[in-house]
């Protein structure tokens, strides 16, 4: 039995496809031409969320903490049969809805920096498209996979710069232990050397239209999407609040200190709360986690604030506790966090 899915994005644009009752919703919507965001398929990091607000459907096996907010008829679209039409609500803008296959480009390392204990910055340039125009657009707060040298396997990283001609991605990574992307990096990659990119994708971004504070929350290199958001709104003389909590475990791990430094000045209504967990006891800055200043943040707001969060699940999962408790309207809350395993968003 097939049925009709009708999809409405966060900007009230409208698509529709077909979907047969075993088949998940994300698989029919590819087939249909309609690439949308998303990045396990397994149901675990949530990156393919949204809500059904009419029909029936039958969810599978997925991770708790994909779905930790509460909210009537939340869904991942991965996991997701109908059992009868369905009309779906989308948390994102129809600019984050691709109507062709991801493009699939090489790229060549052109930067391998060491920026932090464990955290490189990889920046890559690729080669202008085929239609022309600009040779890296994407939207602030999405990621690209990047291929492993003489494999298949991708792995997923937030791009932390802007949209640009001369065709440049930045990455922030952190390499782990025995990551296999981690591995090529550590002891391989080479400057000239060239990997294969695919995207970009993702949901997560800034709420355009949106005149309320924004309010960047982020973990270790959970901070790439959060830059590439703040360097837009540096770009644009965007002149809404902001508020940067960026937090890792100890002092070592922090770096970005003249970007941060850049940014305050190309925006002057920036504030940096920089957090250590595990701090020595030299440190004169704010001793906890990001969501620890959030709190206290939150307390003394006089308006409540768009949040964007970005990092391990942890972290999201104690942000979006607070948000319910400071009863933050839904809407006001996105979020991107790690996937099980090496990932670099």
């Amino acid at each position: 039995m097939t049925f009709r899915i009708d999809l409405t994005t966060r900007d009230a644009q409208r698509l529709s496809f077909d979907c047969a009752s075993d088949q998940d919703l994300l698989t029919a919507a590819a087939a249909a031409d309609i690439v949308l965001p998303s990045q396990c398929r397994k149901g675990s990091c949530g990156a393919c969320h949204a809500t059904v607000t009419h029909g029936d459907f039958r969810m599978g096996d997925h991770s708790a903490e994909a779905l930790s907010r509460d909210q009537a008829g939340a869904m991942l679209m991965c996991r997701t049969t109908p059992c009868s039409d369905l009309h779906v609500s989308l948390p994102y803008d129809h600019t984050k809805v691709l109507r062709q296959p991801v493009p699939r480009r090489v790229a060549t390392i052109v930067g391998l920096d060491t920026i932090a204990r464990n955290t490189v910055r990889l920046t890559l340039d690729i080669p202008p498209t085929v239609e022309g125009g600009c040779a890296a657009e994407f939207e602030p707060g999405q990621f690209m996979e990047l291929e492993i040298p003489d494999s298949e396997e991708r792995r997923p990283y937030s791009l932390a710069n802007t949209s640009n001609w001369e065709g440049r991605l930045e990455f922030l990574i952190r390499l782990q232990p025995n990551g296999r992307f981690s591995t090529f990096l550590r002891e391989r990659a080479r400057v000239g050397e060239q990997i294969v990119v695919r995207g970009p994708m993702g949901g997560f971004g800034i709420r355009e239209g949106s005149l309320r504070p924004r309010w960047f929350v982020a973990g270790g290199t959970g901070v790439a999407p959060m830059l590439s958001m703040l360097r837009r709104m540096a770009d644009f003389q965007e002149m809404q609040d902001a508020r940067l909590f960026f937090g890792v475990n100890e002092e070592s791990e922090l770096f970005l200190d003249e970007e941060l430094a850049e940014l305050k000045t190309r925006l002057p209504q920036l504030a940096v709360e920089l957090c250590v967990w595990r701090p020595a006891s030299a440190w004169d800055g704010f001793r906890g986690t990001p969501v620890d200043a959030l709190r206290g943040a939150l307390a003394n707001a006089s308006v409540p604030p768009d949040i964007y969060v970005c990092g391990p699940a942890a972290l999201i999962r104690a942000a979006e506790q607070l948000a319910v408790a400071s009863d933050l309207p839904a809407e006001q809350f996105a979020s991107e966090r790690f996937v099980a395993g090496e990932a670099g968003i």
